[in-house]
């Protein structure tokens, strides 16, 4: 049975998708649930997204299940015919804007395919790890879908995506490291230990700072550089109004650790 495990440990969200064989991807998978839910918990800091076990990150759409969407579209008089594929191609969107628009970082740990959805979950992450065992894609164009690409283009050059999207081919791990895809590679079995310790790097760092800084980043991706920064100014007076802001400026005089507060 498909399973999209949460825990939290140490300001720390570890979501496991869990769908055997290849963690295919699942409907049953709820992560606007999930990923909405750290709007409200302020322990939450960072998050970290991986598939289950070693072999797959999230192999893509379960096909055969989108044959028989479409089969059953294409007998009720086309797609629109079929509430359940609009309703399923509406929730596959959600799916990747809840990490987008998630109140905190989120850190894709890659332990192996990363497919088709699986590379749109992916290009939906802040930044990734890999395993140097993995390996990242477009391989709709073989079973007659397409998709995909313009997340995976929030990771790798465009170029690099279109010819993925082209040849259905996939793309090593170090390859995409020499991309700039990835931001480290680990050996399959040290994975999830170089994972955590960026995790713990990042939830160590001001709690409203670094929930600001994923809304900013958020937001100016789409903006030219002159609204952009004028958003960017508005954050960072926020943010410096804070108590942990005027806490950080101390211990750095002080030449301390910061004790932060979340206020």
């Amino acid at each position: 049975m498909a399973e999209l495990r949460l825990e939290i440990e140490d300001g720390i969200a570890l979501v496991t998708m869990d769908n055997p064989p290849v963690n295919a991807a699942s409907q049953d998978w709820d992560f606007q649930g999930v990923f909405d839910s750290f709007y409200y918990n302020t322990d939450v800091r960072v998050a970290v997204l991986t598939g289950e076990g070693t072999r797959s990150f999230c192999a893509g759409a379960d096909v055969k299940r989108r044959a028989a969407d479409v089969s059953e579209a294409q007998e009720s008089g086309g797609a629109g015919g079929n509430t359940a594929y609009i309703s399923g191609q509406r929730r596959g969107r959600e799916n990747f804007n809840c990490i987008l628009e998630s109140a905190v970082p989120v850190i894709g740990a890659i332990n192996g395919y990363c497919l088709g959805a699986g590379m749109a979950l992916a290009g939906s992450c802040d930044y990734l790890i890999a395993s140097e065992t993995a390996s990242f894609g477009l391989p709709e164009i073989n079973v007659g879908l397409l998709g995909g690409a313009r997340h995976m283009m929030r990771a790798f050059p465009h170029h690099i995506v279109r010819r993925a999207h082209y040849s259905g081919e996939r793309i090593s791990a170090q390859d995409a490291y020499h991309f700039g895809a990835v931001w480290k590679l680990a050996p399959p079995e040290q994975l999830m230990e170089v994972v955590m310790e960026e995790a713990r790097l990042i939830a160590s760092k001001m709690p409203i700072g670094i929930r600001l800084a994923k809304e900013n980043l958020s937001m100016i991706e789409t903006m030219d550089v002159r609204n952009g920064y004028r958003w960017e100014q508005t954050r960072t007076r926020i943010l410096q109004e804070t108590e942990d802001a005027l806490e950080a400026k101390r211990a750095f005089a002080e030449k301390r650790q910061p004790i932060y507060h979340g206020r």
